[in-house]
């Protein structure tokens, strides 16, 4: 008999739980289309934190300190705070006269199907077990919210710990159905409308205090009408500073169409004269007349081993690039490489001349670049204890939800990674109104978006990349940057050379001091013999 291999005691003890639970919900599952909320209107949307991002800063996406929903509510370390998530949801049962969580729990009851469905990892809970679940935290999560729908609220916890809170539930795995806040509201409020105006009220003031981004918010009733489309709170966020890409694109189509349409004989008639030009410059009697002095100036004695020693480096370089009609359709369509990424810092744009214009609505679709002005707009930063949790978990709710399309948010945080090395550079940014920051130094803002590199996948993201493209343009096309090339490339990359040649020099000039010593020495001794 062979012998079996040892378990792990809390894998063998969710096996056997969850053994006869499956049976149970697979049932459930597949009676579901007869109830009240088919699931075919359901969308998994709460997901667990991908492996590649969870390695790179696992306290940023495992709660600290509270658990929201099932994934967590198991773990020993959080059960310490559970009193009081416990007392603030009585505070919340002690607002009405009325209200009674027996009478939530049977409310969530023909919900559960749709709740169970909102998850992508599999609840191994009890029916009874999970609505309590919903319940208790729905209430704890209103209540303890509050304080952004009303000035003067009755805490029960410090400010620390008050933070601390709000990270975990900004969490990607700490969400629970924002359906399931809306029914706890009606229930206490005996009211849907009443229900929905607080609820608003609640998400926008909690956005305006986590908001990376500045955010400038619809009509509270444009929200209301579109509170269903919102799967939780951190869902409500992303959509408050990331634009829906695929109506923007065909609204550029449009624009594109209309210009090219409505052209006028101005730039007709610009673009001919630029060609004329370029057909005369490219003709063979001009290329032979500008050529010619520097033809004369390459014959000049050891000025051809200098010009081949200048020019190897470059040859070089151009033999290990990929020839440009090399490229297929295929390579176009890939995901940009990490080379791609790349973008000057601040101080350097700001040395090149750039300015950086902070742009009033805080959504992600204002990131441009007039290559006129040279003024770079970007929305305005917040920068708070809380703002590296609230990223992280933005840019791994999209990279989970998003599947196959553009990481819109994740390539503006690879931007601003890019243009951001330094103290230096957070500085640049905050006096010009850019960024907001309440973190203790600006070196420390710094290393917060140098830690934001890691991703998921590369991506492209048309008017962002169009935005990286022109400022690479705008500032490899700025004398003073060619200058700087120039001198870096050819003199201090090419030391070695120049030691050469004074060694060479200096040899020279000693050989013709001895020549002329000795030359010297012989006239004397011409005119004594003489």
């Amino acid at each position: 008999m062979v012998p079996k291999k040892p378990a792990d005691s809390s894998a063998t003890h969710q096996h056997s739980f969850d053994e006869a639970r499956w049976v149970i919900n697979v049932r459930k599952s597949l009676d579901a289309e007869l109830e009240e909320h088919p699931l075919e209107q359901v969308t998994v949307s709460i997901f667990t934190v991908p492996k590649a991002l969870m390695c790179s800063h696992r306290d940023s996406y495992t709660p600290q300190r509270v658990s929201i929903g099932p994934y967590h509510c198991l773990k020993p370390e959080l059960h310490e705070t559970e009193r009081y998530k416990m007392m603030i949801a009585r505070k919340f049962r002690n607002n009405s006269k009325s209200f009674r969580f027996n009478d939530l729990v049977e409310k969530l009851h023909s919900m559960e199907v749709k709740i169970r469905a909102c998850y992508h990892k599999y609840i191994a809970l009890s029916e009874e077990t999970l609505l309590w679940i919903m319940a208790i935290d729905s209430s704890f999560l209103i209540e303890f919210l509050k304080v952004y729908s009303f000035r003067k609220v009755e805490t029960l916890i410090n400010r620390v710990s008050h933070n601390e809170i709000l990270r975990d539930v900004m969490m990607i795995e700490n969400q629970i159905p924002l359906f399931v806040l809306r029914k706890t509201l009606e229930v206490q409020l005996d009211s849907k409308e009443s229900a929905d105006d607080l609820l608003v009220s609640v998400l926008k003031g909690l956005c305006r205090d986590l908001s990376p981004l500045v955010v400038e918010f619809e009509d509270d009733q444009i929200l209301k009408a579109q509170i269903h489309e919102f799967n939780h709170i951190l869902d409500f966020l992303y959509q408050m500073i990331v634009p829906r890409i695929e109506e923007e694109e065909e609204e550029a189509d449009e624009e594109n169409r209309a210009d090219n349409n409505g052209e006028n004989r101005g730039c007709k008639l610009l673009r001919e004269t630029k060609l004329q030009f370029k057909r005369v410059f490219a003709s063979r009697p001009a290329d032979i007349i500008l050529r010619l002095p520097w033809r004369v100036v390459s014959n000049l004695p050891g000025f051809i081993a200098l010009n081949y020693l200048f020019t190897r480096q470059e040859n070089e370089a151009t033999r290990q690039e990929p020839s440009s009609s090399s490229v297929s359709v295929s390579d176009i369509e890939k995901p940009p490489l990490v080379e791609e990424l790349t973008i000057p810092s601040v101080s350097e744009l700001h040395k090149a001349g750039v300015k950086f214009k902070p742009t009033q609505n805080g959504n992600v679709s204002t990131v441009s670049f007039d290559s006129n002005t040279g003024h770079f707009h970007l929305p305005v930063i917040n920068l708070d204890i809380n703002t590296e949790t609230v990223l992280r978990n933005l840019v791994a709710y999209e990279a989970s939800n998003t599947s196959g399309g553009p990481l819109v948010f994740t390539r503006y945080t690879e931007l601003i990674n890019g243009i951001i090395d330094s103290d230096e550079d957070v500085r640049l940014l905050r006096e010009q109104g850019v960024l907001v920051s309440r973190l203790k130094s600006d070196e420390e803002a710094a290393e917060m978006w140098n830690g934001m590199s890691k991703s998921v996948r590369l991506t492209k993201v048309g008017f962002l990349d169009k935005t990286i493209e022109d400022v690479n343009r705008y500032y490899t096309g700025r004398w003073k940057v060619k200058i700087g090339r120039f001198v870096e490339v050819y003199v201090y990359g090419s030391w070695k050379i120049f030691a050469f040649s004074a060694a060479v020099l200096l040899l020279i000039l000693v050989s013709l001091q001895v020549l002329s010593l000795v030359f010297s020495s012989l006239r004397l001794l011409g005119l004594r013999t003489g």
